[in-house]
């Protein structure tokens, strides 16, 4: 998650946000943080501007020039609007900012998992193998979603958005360097800050282990 906009604009620092419109899409993920965003970066939500829109609308704002900045991903948003304009996009991380929340992961059925514990395992080994091999090899990567959606985006975009997420699937505590596996206190983070900020009911802080388990994975070194 992140706040963006063109490099032009010079906005570097969460302290640059004071003052500038901000573009956001009302009841997604990144709006439901934002007020912790702003807790962090010592601002009041008086302090900027706000324009809603859906997701494209978002992007078209910061396009015009309607918005300085917008919520969004960063190897998404930031992407799309480069193809647009040919111009960088500068991206203030909430992660950057001691926000560190678990975001894409794996869902399955708890009674599928269950009854079809080797598949589960296989397809988790076969999802961290291809994985690492994008890592290796993220043009190819690139190539491949061009391959299967042809006007899914340009190969240098999807190539360095790619290269902007490696980091992310990491656990950020270092307890393990295996992709896809979650320590037990980013996941207890989590759910504790969308209990406070994304409406999860306040028994879910009691209940961290119903949300997730690594016992699928692949064994792995420091895992």
């Amino acid at each position: 998650m992140s706040a963006m906009g063109l490099t032009e604009k010079n906005i570097k620092t969460p302290a640059d946000i004071k003052g500038k419109t901000v573009a956001v899409t009302p009841g997604d993920s990144m709006s439901q943080i934002w007020p912790l965003f702003l807790k962090k970066i010592n601002l009041k939500e008086s302090d900027v501007k706000i324009v809603s829109g859906d997701p494209q609308t978002k992007i078209n704002a910061v396009i015009n020039g309607q918005a300085d900045l917008l919520l969004g991903y960063v190897m998404d948003q930031s992407m799309k609007i480069k193809d647009a304009t040919g111009k960088d996009v500068f991206t203030i991380k909430f992660a950057d900012s001691g926000i560190v929340l678990v975001s894409s992961g794996v869902v399955a059925n708890t009674d599928y998992i269950k009854q079809n514990p080797d598949l589960v395992k296989r397809f988790m080994a076969a999802s961290v193998k291809a994985f690492e091999a994008a890592v290796k090899d993220p043009k190819g990567a690139a190539q491949s979603i061009l391959n299967a959606n042809p006007k899914g985006g340009k190969i240098e975009t999807l190539t360095q958005g790619f290269e902007l997420t490696i980091p992310f699937y990491q656990d950020p505590t270092g307890e393990s360097k295996q992709v896809f596996r979650v320590s037990d206190k980013i996941m207890q983070e989590s759910v504790d800050l969308m209990v406070e900020y994304g409406g999860l009911e306040a028994v879910a802080k009691e209940k961290v282990k119903t949300f997730y388990t690594n016992d699928y994975l692949p064994k792995a070194s420091g895992s």
